[in-house]
Parts: C-alpha cells; structure tokens; sequence
C-alpha cells in the first residue's frame, strides 16, 4: 500500500521534532523529502540518510515495503 506524504511527515516528525520537513510526490510510491535538523551536524551524508531511513521504520525494507523510492535531502539549518 503506497504511503501518503502525510504519513511520511509524520514519521519524520516523530524522530526529528524541530526540523524543517518537506515532503512532495503524489503517487505515494515515488516520493521526496527534505529534511534540516540541528542533529545532523557533524554527520556526513551518509550517516544523515540513515538516521531518516531509520525514522521510516522499515517501510522502504523488503518486497513489500510501501515506499518504493525517497528522493532525499538532508541538511544541517544555516
């Protein structure tokens, strides 16, 4: 089942409470989201992305995960 930006923002919301969060797409199964948070100073890229993958809790793991691709975006607030 594709999920709605919505539930997205939610989840994000959930693990970074004070980012700046967009999140754009409308077929619920190719979708985009920018995230600033404070918490990624000091992080590369790579450990960015992995703390907002992990902030959606699996749903893009596996055959059935219900959000096929993230265009994302990361960044440390100016």
């Amino acid at each position: 089942m594709p999920m709605s930006a919505h539930e997205i923002e939610h989840l994000l919301r959930e693990a970074f409470p004070d980012a700046e969060i967009q999140v754009g797409g409308n077929d619920g199964v190719h979708m985009s989201a920018m995230v600033v948070d404070e918490s990624f100073r000091g992080k590369n890229r790579v450990q960015q992305q992995r703390a907002v993958y992990a902030a959606l809790k699996g749903k893009m793991d596996g055959p059935d995960g219900e959000l096929h691709a993230l265009a994302l975006t990361t960044k440390v607030p100016e």
